[in-house]
This record gives structure tokens, sequence and C-alpha cells, in this order.
């Protein structure tokens, strides 16, 4: 790949950090799409972008991370995280996940997104997570399951005294199919410790993610930024994400978005002034809007020379944004996404019908195309 010579950085094979933060500080946002589309475009020059029908399926919402961007979690019984606005606690029967799935298969839905919050063993113990995979596996075997964050597994690996290895061949042999990129958000410990508390580090969660790989598990990975980080962590995020995949290449997709403040402890941070890069200490929000999502869209796809796929964001962005981002980097709309819970808790909440985002991919001048996880092509 070369670097665009406007960019006062020299033709380099591949995009160094200090290249991407002059990239960043120095093109346009013009000048950035356009060079993540021309990389788009040699990636996949089919005449197609695709789309995913699923359904985020929020098995438990008690949690014993005290992450203060989220405003979803329960505090688990006996524990208070000192906040009266959280809601009240749950763990979802099989019959109401059975409910669930067999909704989303009647709308033509292919997998699911199974999420929780990092969950005490006395609520929720090992088996129950096993016996769940086997007993959709047993109902409903044609459901591919995209489960378990890596903030999670690491959990079941201390709460339950299991190496991450053993705990996802466990999984695994479950019935779990492949592990979503949740609990990213920034890969840079400074601002983990002051958002994240009580979730994986930046090499537990890095960890997990090579050892799903290992076995032949594959993973998507994301990133939340627009809150505490610098553009300076923002780059050092992808560049670990880079580096893994060079090492592994389990990772089949990239999916960013921006930190949504509405009800959450964080979003009362006050926000620093328009175009301060100088706070490390965190004090202060950089809340990211419409403009800096598709420019770090575009930055990504030129950054992330080893990652085939990126997904829009339309979820946190909006279908115009979102569809916007397939000239920004990005080669596919995401997912339908019949139920989203904890980007709605903070306040955001857009949806779309599978019709709908076959439009908006139609809009856009590609044929809408439904793919599986594996972003193989299951109907035309």
């Amino acid at each position: 790949m070369t670097v665009a010579t406007s960019t006062k950085v020299s033709h380099v094979t591949r995009l160094s950090d200090e290249d991407a933060l002059t990239m960043y500080r120095e093109c346009s946002i013009h000048e950035l799409g356009r060079q993540a589309h021309e990389i788009t475009l040699r990636l996949h020059p089919e005449s197609y972008r695709t789309y995913v029908v699923d359904r985020n399926i929020n098995y438990a919402n008690y949690c014993t991370a005290k992450c203060i961007f989220c405003n979803f979690k329960a505090d688990p019984p006996g524990t208070d995280s000192g906040r009266s606005d959280l809601p009240s606690g749950y763990v979802l029967s099989l019959d109401e996940i059975d409910r669930k799935i067999e909704e989303l298969i009647e709308i033509g839905g292919t997998q699911i997104l199974m999420q929780g919050g990092l969950v005490p063993a006395e609520l929720l113990p090992f088996d129950w997570y096993l016996d769940l995979l086997r007993h959709i596996k047993q109902h409903f075997p044609k459901i591919h399951i995209h489960a378990f964050s890596p903030p999670e597994i690491h959990a079941f690996h201390q709460i339950f005294d299991m190496p991450v290895r053993d705990v996802l061949l466990r999984l695994q042999d479950a019935g779990l199919d492949t592990i979503p990129g949740g609990g990213g958000e920034i890969l840079v410990d400074r601002v983990r410790k002051k958002i994240a508390q009580g979730k994986t580090s930046v090499d537990e969660y890095l960890h997990v993610m090579r050892e799903a790989h290992k076995i032949g598990m594959r993973t998507s990975i994301t990133m939340m930024f627009g809150h505490i980080e610098t553009i300076d962590e923002r780059i050092l995020h992808l560049r670990r994400i880079r580096d893994l995949q060079d090492e592994t290449g389990g990772f089949t997709a990239y999916i960013s978005w921006t930190f949504q403040p509405g009800n959450t402890p964080l979003g009362r941070v006050t926000p620093s002034p328009p175009g301060d890069r100088s706070m490390p200490d965190g004090v202060h929000l950089r809340l990211a809007d419409a403009h800096e999502y598709l420019r770090m869209t575009a930055l990504a796809r030129i950054y992330l020379d080893n990652i085939a796929n990126i997904q829009s964001s339309w979820v946190t962005q909006g279908v115009k944004i979102g569809q916007l981002a397939l000239y920004f980097g990005a080669n596919d709309m995401g997912s339908v996404m019949m139920e989203e819970n904890v980007v709605s808790a903070a306040g955001t909440t857009y949806s779309m019908t599978e019709q709908d985002i076959r439009l908006v991919i139609a809009q856009a001048g590609w044929k809408p195309y439904k793919r599986d996880c594996y972003y193989g092509i299951i109907e035309e």
C-alpha cells in the first residue's frame, strides 16, 4: 500500500504508527475516504456488499465490572456499586432464549450474538453455560453461536479456576462457534483502568483472542472510541490488533463505534475544548461525532492491511452515516440486529429490518447479499 504524498510522509509498504498519526492530522476527510475506498475496492472488487441477520441475546446482566460507560449492567446480589441508576438484574431462562431464537428464525436469521455481564459463579456455574450451548445446538442446529466476549471468557478462567485454553475448548465442544470482539474498548491499560475497572487488561484480552485463534476459533475485533483516549492511543489499539492478526490470522472483521454518552456516568464528565488533544490523564471527554467516525473508519481500513472485512456501525451512527461508511472503508453493513440492549441502554436507538438494510445497500450502489459469520455468501 502507498501513502498519498499529500500526507508529507514517505512511501511505505505498511503504514507505521507515525504515518497513521500524520495522516489523521493532515489528511482531509475526503482524502482519507478516497484512500480507504481504493483499498476496499482492491480487497472487495465484487459488485455486492454484505450484511447478516442476527439477534443480540443478553443472557444475563449481572456484572462485577465497574465500566463507567455502561448503563446496562446490574449489581449482583449482595454487592453495591453505589449507582442508583442501574436496572434490575436478570438471567434469561432457556424458554426465553428459545423464544428469541424462534423469532429470529422466523425472519430469516442465521446467528445469535450472545453476551452477558461478568456473572459471579454462585449465580451461574460453568455447567450452566455448557448446558446452554448444548441446548441451543440440539434445538437449533443451524444457528451459528457467536458468543462470550474475551472479558467473559477471562472471567470464566478466573472464577472457575481453569486455563483459558481449557475454557475455550470446553465451550467449543459444547457448541460455541466464534467469539465476538466485545469489551475491546481501547486496548491501552491507562484507558481501561479509568473506564472499565474489573475488566480484562490489554494482555488478558489479547491472550483470550490468541488462544481462541490457536484452537481454530475465529473472532471479530472491536474498538469503542470518542471518550478519554488520545489519538495516539487509538493508533496503538490498531497496532495491537494488526500485530496479533500477523501472528494468528484469526480475526474475521474489525468493527468500531463511538462512545454513546447518554445515561452513563462517563457521559456526565466535562467535555474537552474543541481540538484539544493534550489531556492524557483522561479527566475530560473527547466525544466523537459522525465526521470523526468516518475519519477513523477510513484510517482503520488503511492501517489494518491484514484484516479483510470492516463493518459499518449504523447501530450507533444512524442509517445514513452507516451507508456512507461503505465509501470510507467498510465493505459490510453489519447486522440487521433484531434486538440490541447495551447501546440502547445508553440512549441511542436505531433499527432496520432486513428489507431496510437491503435497500440502504442498494441505494449506495451495491447489490445486497446476506452472509454468514465467516463472510461467506448465504443468499443473493
